[in-house]
């Protein structure tokens, strides 16, 4: 990227060093020099320091509306109006990392628009009905206005797509939604994991273990439910979030919850676990990928990210188990093959598995990625 001079990357909101800042940060490597835009930035200093090389982003009006900190969701509905508020006008590339509005950034016909897409507004498009079904609005007037507001945003979200020059997917997954909303082919690269922090260990101890935050698609409580079923099986769940009592509520003795916790301390449960469950449709999913760098094999949904991360047990050098249904029976018949077949899944394969996700094999691909581009739109243009 040494051509390019000028680079602007745009965010969707900065609250947390959460998956999307990962990949982030890892963005900001490839291009150091580059200035950094969001609708809101609530990092703190000392994760700024550390991840994001001190850079505070250019944000928006809603940076300064009451409550912006904590219930930044709320002002979803004027989040368009306010990416679009941003100027960028006098970069020649800008990147956008975007799970919401990011995309949406206005750029003209001088300047090349790259938007790594993590999804598609999951709540806005085909996952519209079952988040409106777990926050119990699927009826009434506050329903409907909710729902006419996401018709609005489906609309500017399809229309936006157009400023876009170039769509990269975090899987073929997510290329797959692209092409759905926006009718627009995905180049795909792989979102960074830190392979290097994490240590295998040959040696398991007999417990499971998830971690999550803990909110309704990530199916923490199907876990905690099946686990209730097996009392005989070890549980530990790692995570806070606001499901956080539901999900006490329905645990059994065999289940430790232990609540948020820190990097080394989630390494080390991960480490010593003899799986790892994961329950969600992820659109990548980067824990189940930290727990195979750790030699830790997976028992995960099959749909969505997983199913590219995690290597099936029919397949060779298998590192997982899938389950076809997020049900509690489908769950528990998929432990009890692992543990039939444990054997089969070495540390050693789920390591090399896990490598190939790595922050040096991303920034090699993202910075080669965008120099080619940037080059194709330098002769184009000439």
């Amino acid at each position: 990227m040494s051509k390019v001079i000028n680079t602007a990357v745009v965010a969707d909101w900065l609250v947390t060093y959460a998956g999307a800042e990962r990949v982030l940060c890892e963005m900001l490597k490839t291009v150091p020099h580059a200035d950094l835009f969001a609708v809101i930035d609530f990092i703190d200093e000392t994760t700024r320091k550390k991840y994001f090389q001190g850079k505070l982003a250019q944000t928006t009006f809603i940076q300064h509306l009451p409550f912006a900190q904590k219930k930044y969701r709320n002002y979803l509905p004027f989040m368009p109006y306010a990416i679009e508020q941003l100027d960028v006008s006098k970069y020649d590339v800008v990147i956008s990392s975007s799970h919401a509005v990011a995309k949406g950034i206005l750029t003209g016909p001088d300047q090349l628009h790259i938007s790594y897409v993590h999804s598609p507004i999951r709540y806005a498009w085909d996952l519209q009905h079952q988040y409106l079904n777990e926050l119990n609005l699927n009826k009434g007037l506050k329903s409907l206005i909710i729902r006419w507001l996401l018709h609005k945003i489906r609309m500017w979200d399809y229309r936006t797509s157009n400023g876009v020059d170039h769509f990269v997917a975090n899987s073929k997954f997510i290329a797959r939604r692209i092409k759905k909303v926006y009718g627009r082919e995905a180049d795909i690269i792989y979102p960074p994991v830190n392979t290097d922090i994490f240590q295998p260990k040959d040696n398991k101890d007999n417990y499971y273990v998830t971690a999550s935050r803990m909110v309704p698609y990530k199916k923490i409580d199907l876990i905690v439910e099946s686990f209730s079923h097996m009392k005989d099986k070890k549980l530990v769940v790692i995570g806070d979030g606001p499901d956080m009592e539901k999900i006490k509520a329905k645990a059994s003795s065999n289940i430790e919850i232990l609540g948020y916790q820190n990097n080394d301390v989630m390494q080390e449960y991960m480490r010593n676990a003899k799986a790892f469950v994961f329950a969600a449709e992820e659109d990548f999913g980067i824990t189940p990928v930290e727990a195979q760098a750790c030699g830790t094999p997976i028992i995960a949904f099959g749909k969505g990210g997983a199913l590219e991360t995690v290597v099936g047990k029919n397949a060779e050098n298998p590192t997982g188990v899938f389950f076809e249904e997020q049900k509690i029976d489908s769950l528990i018949k998929a432990i009890s093959s692992f543990e039939r077949e444990q054997h089969i899944y070495t540390p050693e394969n789920c390591r090399l598995n896990a490598l190939k996700f790595s922050t040096d094999r991303f920034n090699q691909e993202f910075s080669k990625y965008i120099e080619d581009k940037w080059n194709l739109f330098q002769i184009s243009n000439n």
